[in-house]
């Protein structure tokens, strides 16, 4: 079997990428733009690469086309690909019927932490001898990769039923909310049917596909639709928005997590959460220490416990994993020390997301100075969804250089005037690079935040610092 994956470098397409040829399935795909580090990922793995859309990528015909949800209408690969009744399907579809079905599926939900937590999780449960697959939406530490099979390498066949030796095997996954292509306009987590489902956080994002957070949470409400009764829900006790899903019906045993509610509860032993005490039902199970810092990552860390307890894990058994748990690129990523400035490079996206993130790195580092470099690259945060949430979000921060390119919509000094002195706008990556080498000084940590390339802003800085 030939399949053609269109958008193969993205990394949830990778990912499908990556299982399909471990399948044994002969793969091929194009994207807009072919580029490490995914591109050297896949050819290592013997995929056949093209870049640009052309018509004559999809000849000889594939004997499917697996379509990524970035493609639309009047793009060349999807018209020729209709007009040629070619036989196609969306990522989330193929991974369903292809990899999830016969296998204990754990998959994690909500606006933010999903990639943490489900790096997270893969790592307990590998921890606990289970060799878990999973699909991540980043390349977690522990594994150097984004997806693989796990134990289970069985597919089976149409008209098969469970498979039996596999059927226990957990796979492990990024649930997203996002839709799940051009024909399906679903998000891509009503495909995966869990057993268990993890409900981190609920907020509005996402603004180019959803009117409001209440079109959200209808679908957070399709996703608890499809978790069985024998299942278990996971489901964060100190949001509103989350409950206000569960009140629309729910149809499997739920248990919670929190620092101040749930049934399984943290108590800090340091500020900035790189220690922390965990209770279950008001027993307690032992205490953490890891790497990771805020009280987000500590709520992460609970839900993946809570959810590896629901796979039938001895949680306390668990307890030393975290201490060797690596945590995904690009969240707070250390990239290291220069000149005695230390420099990160974090996947930010959302407001809520920025605030947490410097939260915990203040309380890690006391009074020492926090630069941010910021890039709102997001569809939500290029529309301006959160513009007026963004200077709230950066109150731990002592300077912001906020990228502003020509073709961002909306004024940046509307952010950096609320910033009362701290933040400045700069018009290109060089000039913002600039603008903190100047400001930067010994003692200080510079953070950069994008869901995007950055055209490589961090490493650029740190040359930068070297060549002082």
């Amino acid at each position: 079997m030939r399949i053609h994956i269109l958008g193969i470098c993205g990394t949830f397409m990778g990912g499908i990428a990556a299982l399909a040829r471990e399948l044994g399935i002969d793969v091929e795909g194009s994207d807009a733009n072919v580029y490490p580090p995914m591109s050297d990922q896949l050819r290592a793995l013997g995929i056949t690469l093209q870049e640009g859309w052309s018509a004559g990528h999809l000849q000889p015909a594939p004997d499917a086309v697996v379509v990524g949800n970035a493609l639309s209408r009047g793009n060349p690969s999807v018209e020729y690909m209709l007009n040629e009744g070619l036989r196609y399907t969306s990522g989330p579809q193929w991974l369903g019927e292809n990899v999830l079905r016969g296998r204990e599926v754990l998959a994690v939900a909500g606006t933010h932490g999903k990639t943490t937590t489900t790096s997270l999780l893969a790592h307990l449960l590998d921890a606990a001898g289970l060799s878990p697959g999973f699909l991540i939406g980043g390349v977690p530490g522990n594994f150097g990769v984004s997806a693989r099979l796990g134990a289970a390498r069985h597919l089976p066949s149409e008209g098969e039923g469970r498979p039996e030796s596999p059927a226990a095997t957990p796979f492990v996954l990024e649930a997203d909310e996002y839709d799940t292509a051009f024909f399906d306009k679903r998000s891509k987590f009503v495909h995966y049917r869990p057993r268990i489902a993890i409900l981190n956080n609920l907020e509005y994002d996402h603004a180019d596909i959803f009117p409001d957070v209440a079109a959200i949470q209808r679908q957070f409400h399709h996703l608890v639709r499809t978790v069985p009764g024998h299942g278990r829900l996971i489901v964060n006790a100190e949001d509103a928005r989350v409950a206000e899903v569960l009140a629309m019906g729910c149809w499997t045993p739920v248990e919670t997590f929190g620092i101040d509610a749930g049934d399984w509860r943290a108590r800090l032993l340091s500020a900035d959460g790189s220690a922390f005490a965990v209770m279950h039902a008001g027993d307690s199970i032992g205490d953490i220490h890891w790497d990771l810092t805020g009280r987000h990552n500590v709520m992460n860390a609970l839900a993946a416990l809570a959810a590896a307890h629901a796979a039938g894990v001895d949680t306390k058994s668990l307890l030393p994993a975290f201490a060797t748990f690596e945590s995904v690129k690009r969240r707070m990523e250390s990239l290291g020390e220069v000149n005695g400035i230390r420099v990160y490079d974090d996947f930010a996206h959302h407001p809520t997301a920025i605030a947490t993130t410097l939260a915990g790195l203040r309380a890690k580092v006391g009074n020492a100075r926090i630069l941010v470099a910021l890039e709102p690259r997001s569809n939500s945060m290029r529309a301006g969804a959160h513009a007026a949430a963004l200077a709230p979000s950066l109150a731990d921060a002592d300077t912001v250089v906020l990228l502003q390119r020509p073709e961002l919509p909306w004024d940046a000094h509307h952010v950096t005037d609320a910033l009362a002195g701290r933040g400045v706008s700069a018009p290109s990556v060089a000039e913002l690079i600039a603008t903190l080498r100047t400001q930067a000084r010994p003692g200080d940590h510079v953070v950069f935040m994008s869901n995007g390339g950055f055209e490589n802003a961090p490493r650029r800085f740190i040359d930068t610092l070297r060549d002082r």
